[in-house]
């Protein structure tokens, strides 16, 4: 009776530990916050006064595939996921755009969740290039924007603010090339809080579970 006892035991503990990780759904009960571009994860607490200085995404102005002007403030009290493509890109955007598509999805009606993809083109990429291009891809513009604007602080924005290529401790002139697989998860208060391979099915379902798991958390 004593070994029945802890064996009904130890197997009610494995069922509620694995429906917790069913509902939890991501890695951690918490995402951990990344300031520099090596990525090194910073677990620290929501009321840590170190998140008072922590690097944040800086303020920009941007036009989306509308037309309509887009800054920082189109973000805020917002999760966003930002990503760099170009719309006649042969490679690696179709896949990239594709599986951006699952994310806007997923959080298609949920007002706290937007997508943010910068063209690394901009001068050929204009208002009217994007829009034909977020039809022809199904993308929703009160969810998903499609930026163009002015290529230096585009290219800013990615390797200072973002540290979205992985070329690190490379010094890069402002005309070379920007171009990456890479996803960025970005929290309601602009810190980065994740990155993650846009070509990856199983990175894009980590993604989406990481961004419940902010949400959950508030």
């Amino acid at each position: 009776m004593k070994y029945l006892s802890l064996t009904l035991l130890l197997c009610s503990f494995i069922f509620h530990s694995c429906r917790d990780t069913v509902v939890k759904g991501s890695r951690v009960e918490s995402l951990p916050y990344y300031d520099e571009a090596t990525f090194t994860p910073k677990w620290l607490n929501t009321d840590d006064l170190i998140l008072d200085t922590l690097h944040s995404i800086p303020s920009f102005t941007l036009i989306n595939q509308d037309g309509d002007t887009i800054t920082e403030s189109t973000f805020e009290n917002k999760i966003y996921v930002t990503d760099f493509f170009f719309t006649i890109c042969p490679g690696i955007c179709p896949k990239m755009t594709a599986n951006m598509g699952i994310i806007q999805d997923e959080f298609l009606s949920d007002s706290e969740v937007l997508l943010l993809s910068h063209s690394v083109t901009p001068n050929r990429d204009s208002v009217p290039v994007l829009k034909e291009y977020a039809l022809s891809k199904g993308i929703q513009s009160n969810k998903w924007h499609l930026a163009t604007g002015d290529q230096g602080e585009i290219y800013e924005l990615g390797r200072k603010a973002y540290f979205i290529e992985e070329d690190l401790g490379m010094e890069k002139d402002m005309d070379e090339f920007l171009h990456t697989e890479n996803f960025v998860l970005i929290d309601k208060n602009k810190h980065i809080r994740g990155i993650y391979n846009g070509l990856n099915k199983s990175s894009i379902k980590q993604l989406i579970a990481d961004i419940k798991l902010l949400k959950a958390k508030g």
